[in-house]
């Protein structure tokens, strides 16, 4: 497997690193300590948990396969910066002096998504992705646009005590093990033996069908100790409520689109049969991936340059300028970035005309002018529909100051202006927000 591109999921439970063989199969890579088919577990007693084992994950990478010129991270919207922080710190740390890395960071929805296309199986048309993880419960509703997938909403469910890592717990107390590395390790191995999955939602349908009478009976054996119907549906009763709250909280009520459910918890057939019954039938993952491996093998796709997660920005971005015709001012529309450009947390798109990059002046050449407000607006593809995104107001720049206008998105999903003065050092930023993904009910 090549060293080249790699993809990190820093989860709260697993650091997993995967890779694209040399046969366009993604793997997760082999790593000392590692639980088979998990990845390399999250010490909960460390100060920083997280950061910490994603370094010493990736340390122990690079020591065996060298240091990879690109890193795909997989990174979930209700800390996309946080996780943006904590791998800067952790991959640089590795590197030392050397060359660092190009980290690209990658939402879950569209790291499945990569996965899908890679496979011929990705939707034509809306879905949404439930990645139900360690953490928290996650949905994202996407949708195809111009040529790229547009998040139009998204909602998660994050209790302090963790989602998938509140089952996992609740599951080894039942067994009177402690939730530490040696009892995952038990719960995974359990959780491989075949037709575990299918023996346990038999017997909780089982104990459904007849209102708990068989609660007492043993569904699950962890590190050699029993587990029984009852633990399992007490254990579940949060993860279906904080599902449902969730979904509903996102959809407001409309039918579902089809649903792709990954994470580990999305491994737990109680709860995909609870939003099977709920939403209809789930959208099937190609061949036998493993719904908790989904981001990061799709993420290793990408990484190797053999997938496209269509992550770009779907949509044009212009700026409101004048321009002086026969001596008096007239309105026109300036793009900076054409539809499916931007990336988060890419370069900035600065707007250019014939391979160069355009200079405006961002205010009158008189300094007594009052300062110009700017409009800046977004348009679909195909320019049917737009969408206003903010209105600045822009120092009033005496003596006619011209500027290289662009526009760039951050990790986090916020876009900023960014104006460059000609022959400045630095370039001025003005915050526009979130910019928009679903122009449906905007006007032309």
């Amino acid at each position: 497997m090549s060293a080249a591109a790699v993809a990190v999921d820093a989860g709260t439970r697993f650091t997993r690193i995967a890779v694209s063989g040399a046969d366009g199969a993604p793997g997760l890579a082999r790593l000392p300590g590692s639980v088979p088919g998990e990845g390399v577990p999250v010490p909960a007693d460390a100060g920083d948990p997280r950061g910490a084992a994603l370094r010493n994950a990736y340390a122990q990478y690079c020591a065996g396969h060298g240091l990879p010129d690109r890193v795909v991270l997989v990174v979930r919207e209700q800390d996309r910066a946080g996780a943006a922080d904590r791998a800067v710190d952790a991959l640089t740390a590795v590197h030392g002096t050397r060359p660092p890395p190009r980290i690209r960071f990658l939402g879950t929805a569209h790291a499945v998504l990569a996965l899908l296309r890679h496979a011929g199986a990705a939707p034509s048309g809306r879905y949404a992705v439930c990645e139900l993880g360690a953490s928290a419960a996650e949905v994202s509703v996407c949708a195809p646009a111009s040529g790229a997938v547009a998040v139009t909403d998204r909602a998660w469910h994050a209790p302090a005590d963790g989602y998938g890592a509140h089952l996992d717990r609740a599951l080894l107390a039942a067994a009177g093990l402690p939730d530490d590395a040696a009892g995952l390790r038990a719960l995974a191995a359990t959780r491989a033996e075949a037709g575990a999955a299918e023996r346990l939602d038999i017997a909780l349908r089982r104990a459904d069908s007849h209102h708990g009478r068989y609660d007492e009976a043993a569904v699950h054996r962890i590190g050699g100790r029993e587990v029984t119907a009852g633990a399992v549906r007490r254990a579940l009763g949060p993860l279906t409520a904080g599902l449902d709250h969730v979904l509903d909280e996102v959809l407001g009520g409309a039918p579902a689109p089809p649903v792709i459910a990954v994470g580990g918890a999305a491994r737990f057939g109680p709860l995909t049969r609870h939003l099977a019954d709920r939403h209809g039938p789930l959208a099937a993952l190609p061949g036998d991936t493993d719904p908790a491996l989904a981001a990061v093998l799709g993420a290793a796709l990408v990484a190797a340059g053999r997938a496209n997660p269509g992550d770009r920005y779907p949509h044009a971005v212009c700026v409101g300028t004048h321009r002086v015709l026969g001596g008096a001012p007239r309105p026109q529309e300036l793009v900076i970035s054409p539809a499916g450009v931007l990336e988060p947390g890419g370069a900035t798109v600065f707007a250019e005309a014939g391979g160069h990059r355009v200079a405006v002046a961002t205010g009158s050449a008189h300094p007594a002018d009052p300062a110009r407000p700017v409009r800046v607006r977004v348009r679909d593809a195909r320019g049917e529909r737009t969408g206003t995104v903010a209105t600045l107001t822009l120092p009033a720049g005496g003596g006619g100051e011209r500027c290289h206008v662009g526009v760039r998105i951050a990790v986090d999903g916020t876009a900023h202006l960014v104006l460059h003065p000609l022959g400045a050092p630095a370039p001025a930023e003005h915050p526009l927000g979130t910019l928009p993904t679903d122009l449906k009910g905007a006007g032309p």
